[in-house]
């Protein structure tokens, strides 16, 4: 039977769209809020993270600890977190459970005590989230290249800084949850076992009363370097590069992404196979997508030592510059095996799918089913992947290093 996926759009602007799976006993939901990260104000960086923090701190009738008790008497497997687009709230349990869940986040998002006694403990979790960040070298090359490579305020950070989140106020996180948690903007993806009429009534009544609110219109402004180097006492030496590209919703984005998958899509990947296994250059290599609504990019990482970084600086833009020439047929055949083999596992995660079409609806305004991307997968080709290439090069690169010494950006590759 062909499957399928409802939706259904809400006076206030709230979109539900769910994809029905029979042959689970689960149910999850993803609940996409336009409050991201990209809303913070300057001076405020991280408002979005510690608004988002604070939300969970009792909701409703519930205080902090009941909040905390009556999810896990559900056994709703949860998670947030927040983006330059949204902050996403996420849960999963069995199907009977998915009622009284919902009930709870209508309240996470409508009426959070955000209370004034535990922003002192919500911004210590914040502080420690940064700190997290500052001991992890990887994660913070790669935070700094996604500020290079996007405009402002696209590119920010949702921890913020430490200046910043010392001078949070209860006020500030009250006002940025006055004027960007809204229905207009917000959506709700649901995947598993429901049934469509109920589940649509449910939310219809869980959301009565809340109005829409107007969005600010935001300023980009590029700031992006080509060449950024943080100094870092190590003996290890860690590099980012970027590059632009199309994002989801363009046609040409899934013969993007197959290029990206030759490049690095596994061991037998190009930047796997030439950067670590045929020179040993680092202990860790890969490049990955990153997409946003009208921008994304391509953002690749390597770590290796301080003696071998420019070595490896070099052979990694090479291989960024050699996916240009186009890719081979065993290279897409080895691709679309691997993809094949994760969407039959999406299928059968409950969380994978509702994330999917919460995504696919704000970057498409619809969502796709498995049996869609099937098809897509299945008609690339190299013919077509090869065209896109030839017309879109990798170029317009950015470089981060982090470590001790500063390195040589080949030439010829900006």
């Amino acid at each position: 039977m062909k499957k399928l996926i409802l939706s259904h759009i809400f006076p206030n602007g709230l979109v539900l769209v769910a994809e029905p799976i029979k042959s689970l006993q689960s149910a999850a939901f993803t609940l996409l809020v336009p409050a991201g990260c990209s809303r913070d104000p300057k001076s405020l960086s991280g408002l979005s993270g510690f608004t988002c923090e604070m939300t969970l701190r009792g909701a409703g009738k519930r205080g902090s600890r009941q909040f905390i008790a009556d999810l896990d008497h559900l056994g709703v497997e949860r998670g947030e977190s927040v983006s330059p687009s949204h902050a996403s709230y996420s849960g999963a349990t069995v199907a009977v459970n998915l009622r009284e869940a919902l009930a709870i986040f209508a309240d996470v998002l409508q009426r959070p005590h955000l209370p004034d006694d535990q922003i002192e403990a919500g911004r210590q979790v914040m502080l420690q989230e940064l700190q997290t960040v500052e001991d992890d070298p990887a994660q913070k090359t790669m935070l700094e290249l996604r500020r290079q490579h996007y405009p402002a305020p696209w590119g920010q950070p949702s921890h913020g800084n430490r200046e910043s989140l010392e001078a949070i106020s209860i006020d500030d996180i009250k006002r940025h949850f006055e004027m960007q948690f809204r229905p207009n903007g917000t959506i709700l993806g649901v995947a598993g076992k429901f049934d469509w009429e109920e589940l649509k009534d449910l939310v219809e009544n869980l959301i009565d009363g809340w109005g829409q609110r107007e969005s600010e219109k935001l300023e980009e402004v590029e700031l992006g370097q080509k060449y950024v180097h943080i100094p870092y006492d190590s003996n290890q030496t860690h590099i980012g590069i970027s590059y632009p590209s199309v994002p989801y919703r363009h046609p040409d984005y899934f013969q993007a992404w197959g290029a990206l998958g030759v490049l690095s899509g596994g061991m037998s990947a190009r930047l796997f196979t030439e950067v670590r296994e045929r020179r040993g250059l680092c202990y860790t290599v890969y490049a990955s997508y990153n997409t946003l609504k009208d921008r994304a990019g391509v953002f690749a990482y390597a770590g290796t030592s301080s003696e071998r970084a420019q070595e490896t600086l070099n052979v990694m833009c090479a291989e960024l510059v050699r996916l240009g020439e186009g890719v081979e047929q065993t290279e897409l055949d080895r691709l679309k095996a691997r993809i094949k083999s994760a969407l039959v596992m999406q299928h059968e995660s409950s969380s994978a799918r509702s994330d999917a079409v919460a995504r696919d609806w704000f970057h498409l305004g619809r969502a796709r089913t498995l049996d869609e991307i099937g098809q897509i997968i299945d008609d690339l080709s190299c013919e077509s992947i090869n065209k896109y290439l030839a017309k879109n090069l990798p170029q317009d690169f950015k470089v981060v290093t982090l470590g001790q010494n500063e390195l040589e950006v080949p030439g010829g590759i900006s």
